[in-house]
């Protein structure tokens, strides 16, 4: 089960999107052998919910 589980299976189109880019992108760290942070995840979720905006997490 992955932290956005959540957001693919129950949130808007929008988010499920969103939710899945970072899901790719939190794995793709892993295989990399990088510990995922609290910061990033904590970062993803408000992008997801659009509490933040791509230019203010770039």
């Amino acid at each position: 089960m992955s932290e956005f589980d959540e957001y693919i299976v129950h949130g808007e189109p929008g988010q499920k999107e969103k939710a899945d880019a970072w899901q790719t992108a939190i794995g793709l760290q892993d295989v990399d052998g990088l510990k995922v942070s609290t910061y990033l995840l904590d970062t993803a979720r408000q992008r997801i919910d659009d509490d933040i905006y791509r230019r203010n997490v770039e």
